[in-house]
């Protein structure tokens, strides 16, 4: 079986999830987007309202600003990036995933990076890096810093695009320009990768 089939199979289990209360309030399960490949994947939080209609990880306004910050550095989901979420269905009004929802997605997830065993994981927004990292320290501290992860990954806090829509300042020190500092960092390692 090759990656595409064994996330096939695991996607195919996941659109059938009932192992929380999300899965009576989903209209779709959000499973992942971009390109399975072994050297980049981004896990963000989890699904909003157009992911939830859509079945696929940011497609609204913070989507479309991922893929132009991707596209700074010549990065695109469609060749480059396998996007998934921490968790599959959408929480009600957007909040927080509680720690009964995320153990309950962490088989999926966890099947994600097992079959793909990525290089660079790119986690984006606090919710990604709390799962990950254990930590409650500000992405603001620790972003653009690279941490162990999975399988002899590298591991990198990043600003959430939702966050950089709300802080549209591009003075040095913004989280903008700290931003594109990071993914041009991310771009670097990326392309060191074989």
């Amino acid at each position: 079986m090759n990656i595409t089939e064994e996330l096939e199979e695991i996607k195919q289990k996941c659109q059938t999830c009932k192992k929380c209360s999300l899965s009576k309030t989903r209209t779709k399960v959000v499973f992942s987007g971009g390109i399975p490949n072994k050297k980049l994947m981004l896990i963000g939080e989890a699904p909003g309202y157009y992911e939830d209609k859509e079945g696929v990880p940011f497609v609204g306004k913070a989507g479309q600003l991922l893929d132009r910050i991707f596209a700074s550095v010549g990065l695109s989901r469609e060749n480059d990036v396998y996007i998934c979420n921490t968790i599959k269905c959408r929480p009600p009004e957007n909040r927080d995933p509680l720690p009964e929802e995320k153990e309950a997605c962490k088989e999926y997830l966890d099947a994600q990076i097992s079959i793909l065993k990525p290089r660079i994981i790119l986690l984006c927004g606090r919710v990604a890096v709390n799962s990950f990292l254990n930590t409650n320290t500000g992405i603001s501290k620790i972003r653009g810093k690279w941490f162990d992860g999975p399988y002899d990954s590298k591991m990198m806090p990043i600003f959430h695009p939702a966050y950089l829509l709300r802080n549209d300042n591009r003075n040095i020190g913004s989280p903008k320009w700290l931003m594109w500092k990071d993914i041009q960092e991310i771009k670097r390692a990326y392309d060191l990768l074989n």
